[in-house]
């Protein structure tokens, strides 16, 4: 066939400390991309900002420079141990482009941001889940990034029978 190029493309992965997103990782990395393929994963991870803390809290408690930049330093290293170990991943199953990306902010607005400021083919996340009570309180990142980026969503749910023990 004439033309049977391969296009690149521009696959972005949320990943965080959870095993849905490993699972969904890997799901990406065995059904989608192909090996030998131009494709680039783009694994994202979303940091939450640094919580702003007035002179002093309503208990009375005053937060020292120190507590403010241990709780930083905790966030970096939190993003560092997550890309690592999707970065890990990637190299175990394919030999493929990775690209990583810390953002600071909520994952909804995060993912939707970054897809489209990349210019993403397709973003692939994890499921957490929840039932419909638990996720009417916490909100569904997967839900709301499905409603509102506009390349296609692939949403990984893990099935129970792969989900950990108790």
């Amino acid at each position: 066939m004439a033309g049977s190029e391969t296009k690149e493309r521009k696959i972005l992965v949320a990943v965080d400390e959870g095993e849905e997103s490993s699972y969904a990782l890997s799901w990406c990395l065995n059904n989608i991309v192909a090996e030998n393929s131009k494709d680039t994963l783009i694994l994202l991870y979303s940091k939450q900002p640094p919580p702003l803390y007035p002179a002093m809290d309503g208990t009375g408690y005053v937060f020292s420079t120190d507590v403010i930049a241990s709780m930083e330093k905790y966030g970096n290293e939190l993003a560092e141990s997550v890309m690592e170990k999707a970065k890990k991943l990637c190299k175990e199953v394919h030999d493929v482009k990775v690209e990583t990306r810390v953002e600071c902010g909520d994952p909804r607005d995060v993912i939707c941001k970054t897809a489209e400021k990349l210019g993403v083919d397709m973003v692939v996340m994890g499921s957490h889940g929840y039932g419909m009570i638990k996720r009417a309180f916490l909100g569904s990142v997967s839900n709301h990034c499905a409603q509102n980026v506009k390349c296609p969503v692939l949403i990984a749910k893990r099935p129970k029978s792969a989900a950990p023990s108790t």
